[in-house]
């Protein structure tokens, strides 16, 4: 390289024509003649070595067999992860291929999902801590699996298999603890507990008529079981990046490492304009004459200053009439003659959030289940064509009454405002979830009525459903009403408990609220 630059620099100049070299340059050229073989040598030599590391760079970005780039061995972390997928995410697999149907392909994304999140970890075990920016985008594709999972829910609500995918669905934002901290672990173990409310439907529904559910109900839920034990070890406080390994990528370049792909990279957006330049305080458009002005006004203000103390000889003398605080006139005068306000700008206005998508409301029977979905303001809603096996599912409701006459399995309200519900009577069970302000009558009997995750249920209990039992979990301002000398008497759930060692065991019991 340096025989080649002393070459260029002595021999041509920019338009290549011959320059004679002086004597001195021609001596060191000739000396340097011997190493120019060896300079070869070592230049191929290096093209070689930047070949390997790039090969070995390029391969470490693979999703499958992919080594560290530093020492060239396995993360043990991502060793552990992926003998956590091959005990537990294919059993679960194997299960829901079994099941068929929605429950297989909703497993397709789940594994699709774990797929993601292994591509997160495994970029992690080489990388540096990006910013915060970069590992959102980072985390994008693990994000998208989510809402996918979660969108085929929706959409399939009046499906069989509604319950299994409600386990998923509720249970899959647990995949998201790769961006928790300090805290992974006990994250997982919220979001798994959110899916035993629907497995615990699905158990209840086929343990005694299909195997097939409780065995997949068992490989889902030991997936997130295995999952914190696999994070208490190797990342109990949070992820764990590579202390040495390649420095972050640009954010484009670090979001198609992770999703292995193709396309182009996404950039992001440009900065915004710089503001305009401040305008001078004289601008150029002054003439002449205003700039003499100008001069002529501070020369006189000069002259008044150097007056001292006989400036104050120019002073009018104000007399009492005058004075505002002892003239009740001028007060007066002051408060009608107050200073124009100044003209208020409106503000930029921000800009409107799109609508929420309004759906159809839905009264009909799918099946053996009764769909009360997203009615709004209805006071007279009745059900009066029961059966003893169909059940009622109300979802979405606000302002509604529902009326469900005759004799019916069970009832679900999920996701409703200001609610009032009137049945005679259910054999099974009356449940509430995620809803708020909601009234429930019963005419006839029930043997349970659960309530979860709700703010505000009233149960106004018959004379034959006294002894119902009233199960709850992470609810607020629940109230039994029961029926006492032709009216109700109210009794308040109770909300805070106290938990204390007896010697043997933990005694919990309800808190009385002092003061």
């Amino acid at each position: 390289m340096q025989l080649n630059r002393i070459v260029s620099s002595c021999f041509f100049n920019t338009e290549f024509q011959w320059i004679p070299v002086t004597h001195s340059i021609r001596k060191q050229i000739f000396k340097m003649a011997d190493m120019h073989g060896l300079m070869d040598r070592l230049e191929n030599a290096v093209i070689r070595l930047e070949s390997v590391l790039s090969k070995s760079y390029t391969s470490s970005l693979g999703e499958n067999n992919v080594v560290n780039g530093i020492n060239g061995d396995i993360a043990p972390y991502m060793e552990a992860f992926d003998s956590l997928l091959t005990r537990t995410l294919e059993e679960y697999l194997k299960n829901s291929k079994i099941i068929g149907g929605d429950v297989e392909t909703h497993a397709t994304m789940v594994e699709n999902a774990f797929k993601a999140e292994r591509s997160f970890l495994l970029y992690a075990s080489q990388h540096q801590k990006p910013t915060q920016a970069e590992e959102a985008l980072i985390l994008k594709p693990i994000s998208e699996r989510i809402l996918e999972i979660q969108t085929y829910r929706e959409k399939n609500r009046g499906s069989k298999m509604f319950n299994h995918l409600s386990a998923i669905s509720e249970s899959i934002p647990a995949l998201g603890w790769v961006a928790m901290s300090p805290k992974p672990g006990p994250y997982v173990k919220e979001m798994a507990d959110a899916a035993t409310f629907y497995t615990n439907r699905v158990l209840k529904d086929y343990k005694n008529s299909d195997a097939r559910h409780v065995d997949w109900v068992k490989s889902y839920l030991s997936i997130w079981n295995e999952l914190q034990v696999y994070i208490k070890e190797y990342h109990t406080t949070g992820i764990s990046w590579a202390n040495t390994g390649f420095s972050t990528p640009p954010i484009a370049k670090g979001e198609s490492q992770v999703q292995n792909a193709t396309s182009g990279s996404c950039h992001p957006p440009p900065p915004p304009p710089p503001p305009p330049p401040c305008p001078s305080i004289l601008s150029d458009s002054q003439s002449p004459k205003s700039k003499d002005d100008a001069s002529q006004d501070r020369s006189a203000l000069f002259a008044q200053l150097n007056q001292g103390e006989e400036i104050t000889k120019g002073l009018k003398h104000v007399s009492d009439d005058q004075k505002t605080h002892k003239n009740p006139k001028l007060r007066g005068q002051a408060s009608q003659n107050r200073s124009p306000s100044k003209s208020h700008t409106p503000s930029p206005t921000s800009p409107k959030a799109p609508p929420l998508q309004k759906y159809s409301p839905v009264l009909e029977l799918e099946g053996k289940k009764w769909r009360v979905e997203y009615q709004e303001g209805i006071t007279g809603l009745v059900i009066d064509e029961t059966e003893l096996k169909q059940v009622a599912y109300i979802f979405k409701c606000k302002n509604t009454t529902v009326h469900i006459k005759g004799k019916i399995n069970s009832i679900i309200i999920d996701n409703c405002r200001k609610l009032g519900l009137v049945f005679d009577d259910v054999v099974g069970i009356v449940e509430v979830i995620n809803s708020r302000d909601v009234q429930i009558q019963v005419i006839g009997k029930v043997p349970t009525i659960s309530i979860n995750k709700t703010d505000g249920c009233h149960v106004y209990l018959s004379e034959h459903s006294i002894d119902c039992e009233i199960v709850s979990a992470k609810s607020s301002e629940m109230n039994i009403l029961v029926p006492h000398d032709g009216d109700y008497k109210e009794f308040p759930v109770p909300e805070q408990f106290k938990t204390s060692w007896d010697g043997s065991k933990l005694v919990t019991e309800p808190a009385e609220m002092m003061g």
